[in-house]
């Protein structure tokens, strides 16, 4: 099981350090292997929050996300953002960018970290309103119940997530972006015209797979009910396509909700990814050496993402998720703040491990108590990728 999950990472961590110390010696060997621990702590809850988003996908659209999400995380987030970026920053064309990312990778690194306000207040947003409306449901476990239940009933009025993340976002822009510390000077219509951004892609490609995915489950609903007024004429409704009112088949649907859900994703993967490039800056700035070695530590994420699946642990081990989101609340509180502080990268990613390790010791003892050993779930997801 093991093998089997975690054998694609394993095998590019063996190329991938090879292949650096051939090309940059003990140092380069060193160096990318800093850089993927240091993907991977920023990084592990993300895994978790993938896992929850994964396990509802079909077996094609999770093998989509293990190939093709693994080649837009490792060379588009970690090799070809950070150019497009520098491109965009310092209007030049793309050729130009990638010449200046190689030639002069000092005054590359200066235009990479002078963009942070703005990755900063999309990404910090976009996450903060994850962690918004998740704190604001209500849910079926609660992990900080003296927290979670009041905000679960105030929750109630739909658009309070958003009127948080706004007053968030104001602060910001009226502090922190008043004087910053990456590319100097005010940014506060950068960070407000950003953090804007960030707001509605969460709102659009978010809203856009809820509603989807509850179509699908109504049509579902209506199929079940169909096939069991049907089994005496046609055979039973699960023999049959599923065909949704108005002409398109469930399956179709299925896909729409998956997709919209792989960009979902994807544009988590987004805003954890450019943290760890602004941090792996204060290792190296050779986007090369930096695009291996985090990548490494992004197939490590990828795989964590299956084994959480296949192994059920999310519904073995309850709080989890609530952990997890409890990072990403903090993690896009800690972007805000950077957009005018430094903070080190190890404090950043010590909160993520440590807040997940607490929702699993809290899971392990409410099992204990309940008499459930947290073994696998008799419901798991299957994912049928072999990454």
């Amino acid at each position: 099981m093991l093998l089997k999950t975690f054998g694609w990472s394993f095998a590019i961590t063996v190329l991938g350090l090879g292949l650096a110390g051939v090309l940059w010696g003990w140092q380069g060997l060193a160096i990318v292997g800093i850089l993927s621990i240091l993907e991977i702590s920023l990084s592990f809850d993300n895994a978790v929050i993938n896992a929850g988003i994964l396990r509802k996908m079909n077996a094609f659209w999770q093998k989509i996300f293990l190939t093709v999400g693994i080649l837009v995380a490792v060379f588009g987030m970690r090799l070809v953002f950070p150019v497009v970026i520098v491109a965009i920053t310092a209007k030049l064309g793309p050729i130009e960018a990638v010449k200046l990312a190689i030639n002069d990778k000092a005054h590359y690194e200066q235009l990479v970290t002078s963009a942070h306000p703005a990755i900063a207040a999309f990404g910090g947003i976009f996450l903060l309103m994850i962690f918004l409306d998740f704190i604001f449901e209500e849910r079926d476990y609660k992990w900080l119940g003296w927290i979670e239940k009041p905000l679960a009933r105030i929750g109630k009025l739909d658009t309070l997530s958003i009127i948080v993340a706004l007053v968030a976002l104001l602060v910001s822009a009226l502090t922190v972006a008043t004087n910053v510390a990456h590319g100097g000077g005010d940014k506060t219509t950068t960070v407000l015209l950003s953090g804007i951004g960030g707001l509605v892609t969460y709102l659009v490609v978010g809203g856009i797979s809820g509603y989807f995915e509850g179509r699908l489950e109504a049509d579902d609903a209506d199929a079940a009910d169909d096939g069991e007024g049907a089994e005496g004429v046609g055979g039973k409704g699960a023999d049959a396509a599923p065909v949704r009112k108005g002409g398109g088949s469930a399956v179709g649907l299925a896909g729409k909700a998956a997709f919209f859900m792989f960009l979902y994703l994807e544009v988590i993967d987004a805003s954890f990814s450019f943290d760890g490039v602004i941090g792996a800056f204060a290792i190296t700035n050779d986007i090369f050496v930096m695009a291996l070695g985090l990548g490494i530590g992004a197939m490590y994420i990828r795989s964590l993402t299956v084994f959480l699946v296949r192994k059920g642990t999310l519904d073995d081990y309850v709080y989890l998720e609530h952990g997890a989101h409890y990072a990403i609340g903090a993690l896009g509180v800690i972007l805000l703040v950077t957009i005018r502080y430094e903070i080190n990268e190890v404090v950043t990613g010590l909160v993520g491990v440590v807040l997940i390790a607490l929702s699993f010791g809290s899971s392990v003892l409410r099992n204990r108590r309940e008499g459930k050993p947290g073994q696998e779930s008799s419901a798991k997801s299957e994912v049928t990728s072999g990454v």
